[in-house]
């Protein structure tokens, strides 16, 4: 099916194929898109397999997995799991929908699917009469036991059809220019918005997106829990604009992570060989380069690494469509007419704009009337530069807290360790009590490490980096709609790096009718709408 006539001057196309028996199609489809003046601004495929290997993709655990192309302008995303299943995890409408093979079972699930107009096409077994299809609202084109070309063009009016139109692009304001914001804005200007970037300081990633270095992790726990799955969901786009953005080895390095887990025995989650590419169990070379004995339990995440998040911001706002606007503070955000309009202390308006999101850490309560909660949560890590001789890990340790072992920082080569986890602590301000909890918890993450900076921490070298994180109740994002034009990435904790670019996809996909980059389920835990204020 040639989908260049059909898709002349769209803003977007959206296919999905389900199956792969014939063939992954999405490389002639891109190649299609490449290939094509008069081709859609933004290409979405998105592909359904049962299980297995989808070369040259790897770490294909059950769920959804996003890959971005051509600068995001075109976006993968591969589905595993059994097919009704995953059919129903779909949260989108599609212009082009691809089988294997049609059953009555699987028919009935098509409708949900699709738009007036929507191409349905199977090059496989067709267990479905033209009856059948009418009935759901489809028009037969040519139709044999072994392939089908029919319409979606119902006749009645279609409960759940979505009658408004996703909303052109055109001005936003983005409050907020740490993580969570600059990830949302560089995602709606992709889909040709114009954003306008407010902070309160005069640069941005003045918060706690200043860190000198993070960590990029998968959290992995033997169970496969709920925040591992959205984990691997965020680490891997996190990866990809790292990939296509940063400077390796000077604002991010896919080093791998390594996690101490002590006298924890218990094993990975048995999801097959996929999980090699994101968790494994630690090596013995592994583990003496971090200088841990052998029996010590360790597992290797390998899509992991360390990233220099301001760079990251700024590589973000760097990006075309978008505008920062520092010594800025936002007082409150109010209707204005169809739009809204954001003001200072004073009433004056500072914009107005059909689309505002407030991403805006501890502020985002407050400007948002209390329709969501956040409590602070202060850290502090300890970092000092490296010294001749110390016996230092050769990767990054994570465990009971986290230890770089090599950032470049403008003084030089540093390592750095932490962090606190100050509940209801609002108050940033450096504290010598910090380093001493840090080094005792380094001693407890690695005891050789320990040892070897205990001179630096004893003599006063240590240097100290505070501030404060704001998270939710159950310490997940707050992320989605408010009211219309009205919308929220907020409370990243100490997950920015994880789950920044994961929301502003997700809220860029809602507002445009677009697949989603997580299953239904999974996104449902990231709903700023899933709590109460209270």
């Amino acid at each position: 099916m040639d989908p260049r006539a059909a898709w002349a001057q769209a803003g977007q196309w959206r296919v999905l194929q389900a199956g792969l028996a014939g063939g992954l199609r999405f490389p002639a489809t891109l190649q299609a898109w490449r290939d094509d003046p008069q081709r859609p601004a933004l290409l979405h495929y998105v592909a359904i397999t049962v299980a297995g290997p989808v070369p040259p993709w790897s770490g294909l655990t059950p769920g959804f997995h996003r890959f971005s192309f051509e600068d995001g302008r075109v976006l993968l995303t591969l589905c595993v799991g059994e097919l009704a299943a995953m059919l129903k995890e779909q949260a989108f409408r599609a212009d082009v929908l691809l089988f294997d093979a049609l059953a009555p079972a699987t028919l009935k699930a098509l409708p949900r699917l699709c738009r007036p107009g929507s191409q349905l096409a199977c090059e496989g077994p067709v267990q479905v009469t033209p009856r059948e299809l009418a009935s759901l609202g489809f028009v037969v084109d040519s139709i044999a036991q072994d392939g089908l070309q029919a319409r979606y063009a119902p006749a009645w009016q279609v409960k759940g059809l979505p009658q408004a139109s996703p909303p052109c692009p055109s001005d936003c304001i983005v409050v907020g220019a740490g993580l969570a914001g600059a990830a949302v804005a560089a995602s709606l200007a992709r889909r040709g918005w114009s954003v306008r970037v407010l902070d309160v300081a005069a640069e941005p990633a003045a918060g706690a997106s200043s860190l000198p270095g993070g960590l990029m992790a998968p959290h992995q726990s033997p169970d496969d829990n709920l925040l591992s799955r959205l984990s691997r969901s965020g680490v891997r786009i996190t990866w990809q604009e790292c990939a296509r953005l940063l400077e390796q080895g000077v604002d991010w390095a896919p080093s791998g992570v390594l996690e101490q887990r002590g006298n924890d025995q218990r094993p990975l989650p048995a999801l097959g060989p996929s999980l090699d590419a994101w968790s494994r169990d630690a090596d013995a070379a592994q583990k003496a380069a971090a200088g841990l004995p052998l029996q010590h339990a360790a597992w290797w995440h390998a899509t992991a690494g360390w990233v220099r998040p301001a760079a990251l911001v700024r590589a973000w706002l760097a990006g075309p469509g978008i505008v920062f606007q520092g010594n800025c503070k936002v007082h409150d955000v109010v209707r204005d007419g169809d739009g809204w309009m954001v003001r200072d202390a004073g009433g004056a308006a500072l914009g107005r704009a059909p689309l505002v999101v407030v991403a805006a850490a501890g502020a985002s309560a407050g400007l948002l009337a209390g329709r969501v909660t956040t409590h602070p949560v202060r850290g502090q890590v300890s970092w000092g530069l490296r010294q001749a001789g110390d016996i230092l890990p050769g990767h990054p340790v994570n465990g009971n807290g986290h230890f770089l072992p090599d950032l470049p920082l403008a003084a030089g080569r540093a390592w750095l360790t932490g962090s606190t986890y100050g509940r209801a602590d609002a108050d940033p301000s450096p504290r010598a009590q910090d380093h001493a909890a840090n080094l005792e918890r380094l001693r407890e993450l690695l005891p050789t490490a320990a040892a070897a900076l205990a001179p630096q921490f004893a003599g006063g070298a240590v240097q100290a980096w505070s501030n404060v994180r704001w998270a939710s109740s159950d310490r997940r994002p707050l992320a989605g709609e408010i009211e219309p034009g009205l919308w929220v990435s907020t409370a990243m904790g100490s997950r920015g790096l994880t789950f920044a670019a994961l929301c502003g996809e997700w809220i860029a996909a809602r507002l445009h009718g677009e697949p989603w980059p997580l299953q239904a389920r999974l996104a449902q835990a990231l709903d700023a709408r899933r709590v109460k204020s209270a």
